[in-house]
């Protein structure tokens, strides 16, 4: 067992680096898996969902291997195992996109229903609608999702709400369709757009990625290729709003796609902190205690519900009384009662957190409820008077990369240690 102990109150100033974008590495491992080929991804996260894939991958007959640099070479030519009952699905949401990229290249394939964080009710519903629009027989029974076809053909497909999952999959199951597919109404997150570059470097035909269609040709074959993942926009977005948090602040994060990061910027500027972009990197500024605001968590370009935690944080200590509405995630503040146990003053009703500023956060033992949680209350540890000691760390690992070792480097008082 691990925990991180922090001394708050000492403000970050300095230089970090962005690793590469999680939530679209989770995406492009399962979608190499369409070449009979070697696909090698550079600027990968070092986190705990990568290790996960890579083992699901390895016991599907996958050849894999990671450097310490963040390159990963998936070799997927002997690919023979199409029942995936480990448990390690159930570790990462993520696996779900195994599903479309299995159904398009064999027409089969039958998983272990995916896990992930519970921040809410998360159905599979329109991936399912999808998969049986495109000429699947889809099946769920006793945990398992089976997915058969003789053939896939295109379809005009309409999500019934924005879904990020929803739209990546469908999109990976349609590269090897039959004609043409076009979704509709579909998420248009950075990580969508670098899903869909992947596909075409592969030798898809994907069009429209970013907007609310999204149109693909079938082709008959995918072949390796090499790709860069994008920088992590919320891994970015943590770090501006840990450096804001504390007055004195004075941090600039580099690798980074600056209009990725609009909405989090707005918000800081509104809060009385300085924001200021110079090509691939942000510097940001605390001048003092921020100001309060009243934020909605929407799909991109809207403020991103993985930042909805740590921001609360933040606001803990805003002059006034904030409000947060949560309209993606029901579940998305369980992180609420870690945050009062250091003092703060948060009321929850349904959907809406209602956040009183406090002048300080005390010291305490927290746990992490799921992974944006984690961040939250690291974040909540370095503003705190006194030492916080934090708990289940996995959370955290599943979407971080060397969190507490980036954050030294900035001068945090954080370590992690077994007990």
């Amino acid at each position: 067992m691990e925990k991180l102990l922090i001394n708050g109150g000492k403000p970050l100033v300095g230089h970090v680096s962005v690793s590469g974008a999680k939530n679209a590495t989770v995406a492009l491992i399962p979608a190499a898996l369409l070449a009979n080929d070697r696909c090698v991804l550079e600027n990968l996260p070092l986190i705990r969902d990568v290790k996960v894939l890579m083992e699901i991958l390895e016991q599907m007959g996958a050849k894999v291997r990671e450097d310490e640099n963040g390159t990963l070479e998936i070799d997927s030519s002997d690919l023979n195992h199409l029942h995936i009952t480990n448990g390690k699905v159930k570790e990462l949401r993520a696996s779900y996109y195994l599903l479309g990229a299995l159904l398009a290249r064999f027409k089969e394939v039958s998983m272990a229903y995916p896990g992930g964080c519970d921040i809410g009710l998360r159905p599979i519903d329109q991936h399912v609608k999808g998969f049986r629009a495109l000429g699947a027989e889809v099946e769920i029974e006793h945990g398992m999702i089976n997915l058969k076809a003789d053939r896939l053909v295109g379809s005009h497909i309409f999500l019934d709400v924005v879904s990020v999952g929803a739209t990546i999959n469908l999109m990976i199951a349609a590269t090897m369709a039959e004609g043409t597919t076009v979704l509709e109404n579909v998420a248009k997150e950075p990580h969508v757009v670098d899903v869909a570059n992947f596909l075409n470097s592969m030798g898809a035909d994907v069009k429209g990625a970013g907007t609310d269609v999204i149109k693909i040709r079938g082709v008959e074959s995918m072949h390796g290729s090499t790709y860069m993942v994008i920088p992590d926009q919320i891994e970015a977005g943590t770090y501006m709003i840990a450096a804001a948090a504390i007055p004195g602040g004075d941090v600039v994060i580099e690798n980074v796609i600056p209009k990725h990061l609009d909405s989090i910027a707005a918000k800081l500027t509104e809060m009385g902190v300085e924001v200021q972009f110079n090509g691939d990197s942000v510097r940001v500024i605390s001048k003092g205690r921020p100001k309060c605001v009243d934020i909605k968590t929407l799909p991109y370009p809207g403020f991103p519900t993985d930042l909805q935690q740590p921001i609360t944080s933040m606001l803990t200590q805003a002059e006034g009384t904030s409000m947060i509405t949560e309209s993606i995630w029901e579940g998305r503040f369980r992180h609420v009662d870690e945050l009062k146990r250091m003092g703060a003053d948060i009321k929850v009703e349904g959907r809406v957190a209602v956040i009183e500023g406090i002048r300080d956060l005390s010291g305490s033992n927290v746990s992490a409820t799921d992974l944006r949680a984690g961040a939250a209350l690291v974040i909540a540890g370095l503003m705190a008077k006194g030492q916080t000691e934090i708990n289940n760390l996995f959370h955290i690992d599943r979407g971080y990369e060397n969190l507490e070792g980036k954050l030294a480097s900035l001068g945090a008082e954080i370590k992690r240690i077994k007990y």
